[in-house]
């Protein structure tokens, strides 16, 4: 049995073919699956906009526009957001910054006509084409993209480091205001003339950088939505259409054995009048309901006390006899949990052990014969600090 040889990760393109394959190949073989370097993909390309013009764009009121600069000795990044002014640029260095300028497609009907090269991908699938212009050694630094890019190779040469290393670390260092990788290491090193174009699906750390003069990048972008933009856009669009008269309903009710609890068959009436809702996790649907139905028409929302009690303090009340009494408008519901139990009280969700979660949901006013365990007492402590709960001397007789 012959093994398959691997997919190339560079080949070189044409006039007739700028993937250099066919549409339905590079649809097949890549798109969204692995990085692909295409050499010459626009044989004798010449931008279709100057810098100046870039420029003067990025100044423009409704433009998206930003000024990145790197301070390569001490590793500080500063952003500006545009309109940007002839000061901004007048004030840049000699090298190590880059301008970005997004939907230059919207603005400029040669650049817009760009795309006439990727018809082959759906028309709402394409999202813009950002023009990034940068001096030597600019760039925004190693970061991940949610979302396919072909980066077209328009003026001067830049520098593309890649990881396809599946496994790479992708987490975001916290003291750049651009979302860039703490570690970066590449697997691909390429430098790119003109013409020449890198297509990154989803996830693969790279990072770009103006080599040895002025450079210019058009990147087309696609639309990606996440999943939560369209299940927030979807439930939006369904509450707006459904009538009111259609209600959580339970005409198959039966006595409740726990005070409070989100049951099994609640779970299944929730599934059943949300069609979306049956394809979730019962641990994920249960944690929204529980908060959604505790919140659900509460007029006020309890205040934190004006200094928060520590853990001997109220330990100290409840071993003397000291009450709690429930928050007249905090609502209250609980769920078993794998790990115990989970209780639901005004929107907001708290790990407890079960006994105790149906115990507060029973009782407005709680003591305790015993003092509390560690456990126990953490959960009220929270509860009490956050307004739900306020400790009430024992009375004397």
């Amino acid at each position: 049995m012959t093994k398959s040889r691997p997919l190339p990760i560079e080949v070189r393109g044409s006039a007739r073919q700028p993937l250099g394959m066919t549409p339905a190949q590079f649809l097949s073989d890549y798109w969204q699956k692995r990085p692909l370097l295409i050499r010459n993909a626009f044989p004798g390309f010449i931008p279709p906009i100057e810098p100046n013009d870039l420029a003067g764009l990025a100044c423009e009121e409704a433009a998206l526009s930003r000024l990145i600069i790197h301070d390569e000795k001490r590793d500080r990044w500063s952003v500006k957001t545009g309109p940007l002014s002839e000061d901004d640029f007048s004030r840049t260095p000699d090298s190590n910054w880059t301008l970005l300028v997004q939907d230059v497609d919207k603005w400029d009907a040669d650049v817009a006509a760009l795309l006439e090269s990727f018809r082959f991908l759906p028309s709402w699938r394409l999202d813009d084409i950002m023009i990034s212009y940068a001096e030597p050694g600019g760039g925004v630094g190693a970061h991940v993209d949610q979302y396919d890019v072909f980066l077209l190779q328009g003026l001067g040469q830049r520098h593309w480091a890649i990881s396809d290393d599946p496994a790479a670390p992708k987490d975001f260092r916290d003291d750049v205001e651009l979302k860039q990788l703490k570690h970066f290491e590449p697997t691909h090193e390429w430098l790119l003339e003109p013409g020449d174009m890198l297509y990154l699906p989803p996830g693969v750390p790279h990072d770009g950088t103006a080599f040895g003069g002025p450079c210019m990048t058009f990147s087309v972008g696609m639309r990606a939505p996440s999943r939560a933009e369209l299940t927030g856009d979807l439930a939006d669009y369904l509450a707006e259409r459904l009538p009111d008269e259609l209600r959580y309903t339970d005409a198959d009710l039966k006595p409740a054995k726990s005070v409070g609890e989100i049951d099994r068959a609640a779970l299944a009436r929730l599934k059943q009048a949300l069609s979306f809702a049956a394809a979730m996790d019962d641990a994920l649907l249960t944690d929204w309901f529980g908060r959604f139905i505790t919140r659900y028409r509460n007029a006020q929302v309890p205040a934190h006390p004006d200094k928060p009690m520590t853990e001997a303090a109220l330990r100290k009340q409840l071993d003397g006899g000291a009450q709690l009494l429930r928050h007249p408008w905090a609502r209250l519901a609980w769920a078993k949990t794998k790990a115990g139990a989970t209780l639901f009280v005004s929107g907001h969700a708290y790990p407890a052990p079960a006994a105790l979660a149906e115990q507060l949901c029973e009782q407005r006013v709680i003591s305790f014969a015993k003092s509390p365990a560690a456990t126990e007492l953490a959960l009220l402590l929270t509860l009490v600090n956050d307004g739900h709960w306020l400790p009430q001397k024992a009375r004397r007789r």
